[in-house]
């Protein structure tokens, strides 16, 4: 199957008008939407060469820790009003207009918990940017304007066991312990992935893992 997707994700970008293509993967959390990006980066750059293909997270545009206590939201972090979804939708205009020089993003760094300025770059030379995160296909008000912006939106899913196994061992790694990770999936994760469940019907194609 990855084959096939690599192939697809290669057609999009010559297909491109303008030189650029946006592909969105959409899905709860770890679905593995990154691991995906990665993947389908290094197969369009092995058809069309190297810098032909970049990754940009939604991640990047989560909100600061000390944002979230400000807020009031810490508990609540990765809920979409958790993220500066503007600021999201902005980079990806700018990423579909701007192809002549470089366009710096920002990366998300899970062993802190926090967005990185300007951590990942966008070249020139990329044909197809691939952008992941929970919230690509959803109808609240500021994401529904990703869609728009992409060329195609592509959902990612795997059983619920597996996923949140997942989610315990990111966040035990993450320093919280196993009885607080556990109160994080049931109170924060579960409630995002119902929502993020809702929006797979705005997707063209379902990615089972």
């Amino acid at each position: 199957m990855l084959s096939a997707l690599i192939d697809e994700a290669a057609e999009l970008a010559d297909g491109a008008p303008g030189g650029r293509a946006l592909l969105g993967l959409a899905g709860a959390p770890a679905a593995g939407k990154s691991t995906l990006a990665r993947r389908l980066a290094r197969g369009v750059e092995e058809r069309l060469g190297p810098g032909t293909a970049a990754r940009v997270p939604m991640d990047g545009f989560h909100l600061s820790t000390a944002r979230l206590d400000a807020l009031g939201l810490r508990d609540r972090k990765g809920a979409p009003e958790t993220f500066d979804v503007w600021g999201y939708v902005h980079l990806l205009r700018r990423l579909r207009e701007e192809t002549a020089r470089p366009v710096y993003v920002p990366d998300f760094d899970r062993a802190i918990e926090e967005p990185v300025a300007a951590g990942l770059v966008v070249p020139p030379s990329a044909r197809l940017v691939i952008t992941e995160g929970n919230y690509l296909a959803d109808d609240g008000e500021g994401w529904r304007e990703v869609r728009g912006l992409l060329a195609a939106l592509w959902y990612v899913e795997v059983p619920w066991p597996v996923r949140e196994a997942r989610l315990l061992r990111r966040h035990v790694r993450g320093g919280r312990s196993r009885g607080e990770a556990l109160k994080f999936i049931a109170s924060s994760e579960r409630p995002n992935a119902d929502r993020v469940a809702k929006g797979k019907a705005n997707c063209s194609r379902v990615i089972r893992r």
